[in-house]
C-alpha cells in the first residue's frame, strides 16, 4: 500500500515538475533582460529537473516487463531503467548544478571585481556542460549494479559495499551541504555587515553610481534571499532519505518497505518541482519575466524598458 500511494505520489509530482520547471526554461530563453549569468544556471537547474521529473514520471508509471525479455533489450533495462540511473544521473547534476549555482553567488556578492574577471561566456558554458557530464558520470557506478539473467536483473555483489555507500553519501549529500552552509553563513556575514563593504562592481561606475549601485545591491539580495530558500528546501528534502542511507551503509538495519521509507523517497522526488514555486513567489526578476511572456502587450513593454537585467 505505501509503496504504491509513494509511486502515485512521485508520479504527480514528475507531472508538476515536468510543467513547473519547463515554465522557468520558456520564461528565461524569452525574456531578453533574463539572459545573466546566474539565470542561465538557473535555467540549467530548471532543465535538469525536468529531465529528472519526466524521468520520475516515467519509472513510476511505466511498468518494467516479467520476464525481462533477453538480449540487448534486457541488458537496457537493468543496467539504465531497473538501476534507476536515468533518475539518478539528473538528479545527482541537479545537486552539482544547485553548488555551481551557491559559488557563483558568492564570487558575484562577496568577490564582485574577480567575478567580473571570471564571468565569461566560455567558462559559464564549460561549466554547464561540466555539470550535466559530472553528474551522469559520477551517477553511473549504479549501471553495473544491477544485470541480466535468465530474464531477471540480479543485483551484483560488489566488494566493500559500504565503502561505496559511503562514498556516495558524502559526495552527493555531504559536501554538496556543508558548502551550501559555509558559504551562505559567510555571504549573510558579509551582507550584515553593510552595502559600503560589497562594492558594486565595474558596471555601476559612471554617473549615478550611488543609485545604480543600491538597485544592483536590491537586486543582488533578492537573488541570495531566493537561491538560500532553494538550498534550504534541497537540505529539507534530502535529509531523511539521506539519513536512512546512510545508516544501512553503517550497517544499521533499516526496513526498505516501511511507509516513512517511502515518505522519504517522495521528500527527494518532491525537490525537483519545488524551485519553480519559490522563483514565482520570491525571485523578483522571474515575476517580472513571467508578466513580459503572459502580461499585456503594454505592461511588457514597460516592463522590459525598466527592467535592467542586474544579478
Amino acid at each position: 500500500m505505501a509503496e504504491q500511494a509513494s509511486q502515485a505520489f512521485q508520479a504527480i509530482v514528475g507531472i508538476i515538475g515536468i510543467c513547473g520547471n519547463g515554465l522557468v526554461c520558456v520564461v528565461i530563453a524569452k525574456v531578453r533582460f533574463m539572459h545573466t549569468l546566474t539565470n542561465a544556471f538557473i535555467f540549467n537547474q530548471a532543465l535538469i529537473d525536468l529531465i529528472g521529473s519526466l524521468m520520475t514520471l516515467l519509472l513510476n508509471l511505466v511498468p518494467i516487463p516479467d520476464p525481462i525479455p533477453p538480449g540487448a533489450t534486457g541488458v537496457f533495462l537493468c543496467s539504465l531503467w531497473v538501476s534507476d540511473f536515468l533518475q539518478w544521473g539528473p538528479f545527482t547534476a541537479s545537486t552539482f548544478n544547485l553548488i555551481i549555482l551557491t559559488l557563483e553567488r558568492y564570487l558575484a556578492i562577496v568577490f564582485p571585481f574577480r567575478y567580473q574577471a571570471l564571468a565569461t561566456r566560455k567558462k559559464a558554458i564549460a561549466v554547464l556542460v561540466g555539470v550535466w557530464v559530472a553528474g551522469f558520470l559520477f551517477a553511473s557506478y549504479g549501471i553495473y549494479l544491477p544485470y541480466y539473467e535468465a530474464g531477471e536483473c540480479v543485483l551484483n555483489l560488489v566488494a566493500h559495499p559500504q565503502v561505496l555507500g559511503v562514498c556516495v553519501f558524502f559526495v552527493t549529500y555531504c559536501l554538496p551541504v556543508s558548502i551550501m552552509l559555509v558559504v551562505y553563513i559567510h555571504i549573510m556575514v558579509v551582507l550584515k555587515k553593510g552595502a559600503g563593504r560589497i562594492q558594486p562592481g565595474p558596471a555601476a561606475a559612471g554617473p549615478s553610481t550611488e543609485g545604480q549601485g543600491e538597485s544592483l545591491m536590491r537586486a543582488r539580495r533578492n537573488t541570495f534571499k531566493t537561491l538560500l530558500i532553494v538550498c534550504a528546501a534541497f537540505i529539507i528534502c534530502w535529509t531523511p532519505n539521506q539519513i536512512f542511507f546512510f545508516l544501512s551503509n553503517l550497517g544499521v538495519k533499516v526496513d526498505f518497505s516501511s511507509p516513512i521509507f517511502y515518505i522519504t523517497i517522495g521528500m527527494v522526488a518532491l525537490n525537483s518541482c519545488l524551485n519553480p514555486f519559490i522563483y514565482a513567489i520570491k525571485y523578483k526578476q522571474f515575476q517580472k519575466g513571467l508578466k513580459v511572456v503572459f502580461g499585456k502587450r503594454g505592461d511588457r513593454a514597460s516592463i522590459a524598458t525598466a527592467s535592467t537585467g542586474h544579478n
